[in-house]
């Protein structure tokens, strides 16, 4: 994705390397990766991996190759380098222990040497007045015998950000315009007592360092927003900032019980997306709904169309609930505008170890072509496939006895006998001709198509649903279909 000449936004995403990533994080990402598309501008990709001991290696390996499954480019980050570089965040920190230097002597912070003991019963206390709770100012002005003091105590101290005593307030692209009381907005912490820099610290430099214009990012952190606001202010002062940049807070996504959709629940893990056969252009487009919409009566569309129409100011702030349904739905529709070769090589994954029940040399690629564009026009998500095609490589149709039990009523044996006698004179080069021997059978005992096809279809494939039956049986062929009958027919004689 190249930048426009002239064209000045530039937005971020900026994850941290812990765990699987998670359906929240990708709506993220998508806002951002759609807004820069729309505006010609630059999307920056960076690591927020400052936390040692929850961030891994192989979660920055996961999170890069999920980046690249969903289809996202980047302008500049990792893989692609940039002006900016480097764009971990574990190899810039002497930057941020400088930029923490510049503002303790600048006066914009200060060391604090409360014990976390000292916090707590001080909170605690302002609690029970009713007085908000936030850092009290303790070490805002010590005196130099306070500060040797504590030294010879051992203390470590943290440094804090010195807020000023004044209202913030600022226009969110999503959510118009906020104001913050000082007394809600207390000094914080930007430097651990171990010199580790804090997020608080090294989100909004970096945005500063590498020029973004707009922060687009979950509702979680809007209450964090007046703190890097006045930061902001204060690396303007000290030149290490040009601007401050816009705020876009996106709406929660719910689950199950209208709870927030937490990294931990099983739905919001993108590996099981993956893993169950979704495609990323259903997935996002389905993620693109949880807050924003291409129009009143259209929910699928290409993400091409979903850039040309997107703009933050139509975001909905209210929470969005994540409906499994809906965007099983969706997935569908994309399977279905998919090209049938491109379907074909799409569901391969499916076809193979460890996903396909039949052995490798069962497999039939003169079939698997047959069948497939009536496969594409049923599946929700390509791992439905497995199931759908087996009867085809399977040297039996699979055992489902509640298929079996649901299909095999009292008369099954004769109906099967005579849709054998009609089916082994039938023309099995056409679908319609199998068709017409099914109904024939059917009508020769009372029955209709619908109920006469079905001890046919659980005798050949082993389910009372699946693809279109008189085609799956012409691409089975003759001997397989009689042979199957046969046996279902032995089997109720037993």
């Amino acid at each position: 994705m190249a930048s426009a000449p002239g064209s000045s936004v530039r937005v971020r995403f900026c994850p941290s390397p812990t765990g699987n990533p998670h359906v929240g994080l990708v709506r993220t990402a998508l806002f951002n990766w759609a807004f820069a598309k729309h505006h010609q501008g630059t999307l920056v990709f960076r690591i927020e991996d400052t936390d040692a001991a929850r961030d891994s290696e192989e979660s920055y390996t996961q999170l890069l190759d999920s980046m690249r499954w969903l289809g996202f480019d980047w302008d500049e980050g990792p893989e692609v380098g940039g002006p900016h570089a480097p764009y971990r965040q574990s190899q810039r920190m002497d930057l941020y222990k400088d930029v923490a230097a510049k503002l303790l002597d600048a006066g914009h912070a200060y060391r604090c040497y409360c014990s976390q003991e000292e916090l707590d019963t001080r909170r605690e206390a302002a609690r029970a007045a009713g007085r908000p709770s936030g850092y009290d100012g303790h070490c805002r002005e010590l005196t130099d015998a306070q500060v040797a003091e504590y030294k010879a105590q051992g203390r470590e101290p943290i440094v804090r950000f010195r807020m000023p005593d004044e209202t913030i307030t600022f226009t969110d692209l999503v959510r118009g315009e906020l104001t913050f009381t000082p007394e809600n907005v207390p000094d914080y912490g930007i430097v651990r007592a171990n010199g580790a820099p804090l997020y608080t610290l090294v989100n909004p430099v970096d945005d500063a360092l590498m020029e973004i214009t707009h922060v687009l990012r979950g509702e979680d952190l809007l209450s964090s927003t007046p703190r890097q606001i006045a930061l902001y202010k204060a690396l303007i002062e000290l030149g290490i900032a040009q601007q401050i940049p816009s705020f876009g807070h996106l709406p929660y996504v719910m689950g199950e019980g209208n709870k927030k959709l937490s990294k931990r629940d099983p739905q919001s893990s993108l590996n099981l997306y993956r893993e169950r056969g979704f495609l990323p252009e259903g997935l996002l487009n389905y993620l693109s709904l949880l807050g924003w919409s291409l129009s009143a009566d259209q929910d699928v569309f290409t993400m091409d169309e979903m850039i040309a129409a997107f703009d933050i100011a139509d975001v909905n702030p209210n929470p969005a609930r994540f409906d499994l349904k809906k965007c099983e739905a969706i997935n569908g529709d994309h399977i279905r505008m998919l090209d049938v070769k491109d379907f074909t090589e799409r569901c391969r994954p499916w076809l193979q170890a460890p996903f396909a029940p039949w052995a490798p040399e069962a497999f039939d690629e003169a079939k698997w072509q047959a069948v497939a564009p009536h496969a594409q026009t049923r599946l929700k998500v390509l791992s439905e496939i497995t199931d759908n095609v087996d009867f085809l490589f399977l040297p039996e149709p699979v055992e489902d006895e509640a298929s079996w039990a649901k299909a095999m009523k009292e008369g099954s044996d004769a109906l099967l006998r005579t849709a054998r006698e009609k089916l082994e004179a039938a023309d099995w080069t056409s679908a319609e001709s199998l068709k017409e021997a099914v109904l024939a059978a059917g009508e020769a005992h009372g029955l209709k198509l619908g109920k006469a096809q079905a001890p046919v279809r659980v005798a050949v494939t082993g389910r009372t649903v699946g693809l279109p039956l008189f085609e799956s049986l012409e691409i089975l062929g003759k001997e397989k279909t009689l042979a199957r009958i046969d046996a279902a027919l032995a089997k109720l004689a037993a």
